[in-house]
């Protein structure tokens, strides 16, 4: 069973160290080519893997062109344009409604503050992060989806179980100028590794450091709850 370092600064600086080694090319999978088709890849992506969503967006994204034509778009026909994706009407109605807030009160353009992006129609601060960073190029914080939640508890970076939360204690110990790509790092780890049910603690480079590692925890792996 690995252990935890000594402090969750050190454990963080590790981590980092040997995912930046192990999957050095990492970044965001959504394809995307305007700050507004990231907005929306983001909205969509929502449970549901990029490669579904990039399937779903390269139609999408050649059927309209900007946010008045989502926002005068017929609701119905919005969601059979992305009926693939995992709760397609709800994520119609927030494009509608996030892309008449930007014609109606940004002039068309997808604003980069923190604030202006939470207020808009089915944006939390999940998908506000991702597109400050990839659309503004500003770093306010840590993207907290599934996998950094899952990872983020099992390496004891953190104990608590609400995203707000979980970033709040990563901001703590993860140094600011590795927040975006912290992110890509587990995500990347998560796919190929740390699965969520079957995690191969034998074939990771963080075992003799995760605290959670399954060697000899195989009864806290079968119940799923040790993380």
């Amino acid at each position: 069973m690995g252990t935890m370092l000594s402090s969750a600064d050190e454990q963080a600086s590790e981590l980092l160290d040997r995912l930046h080694d192990e999957y050095p090319d990492s970044t965001i999978s959504l394809r995307f080519s305007s700050r507004l088709e990231l907005l929306i890849a983001v909205i969509l992506s929502a449970q549901c893997t990029d490669e579904r969503v990039n399937g779903v967006t390269e139609d999408l994204f050649e059927k309209y062109d900007g946010p008045e034509a989502y926002a005068a778009a017929d609701q119905d026909e919005l969601a059979e344009d992305i009926n693939s994706i995992t709760y397609y009407n709800n994520k119609a109605g927030y494009i509608r409604d996030a892309c008449r807030q930007i014609v109606e009160e940004h002039d068309g353009a997808v604003p980069d503050t923190m604030s202006a992006l939470t207020d808009l129609s089915g944006v939390g601060r999940k998908t506000a992060n991702v597109v400050l960073q990839h659309g503004h190029d500003v770093v306010e914080g840590i993207v907290v989806d599934t996998h950094v939640k899952r990872q983020s508890r099992r390496l004891g970076l953190t104990e608590q179980s609400t995203p707000e939360a979980i970033e709040r204690e990563l901001m703590e110990v993860v140094p600011e100028d590795e927040w975006q790509q912290f992110t890509h790092l587990l995500i990347s780890h998560g796919r190929a590794v740390c699965s969520a049910r079957s995690p191969d603690c034998e074939a990771c480079v963080l075992e003799d450091i995760c605290p959670s590692s399954k060697l000899d925890n195989e009864t806290d792996l079968a119940s799923g709850e040790a993380w």
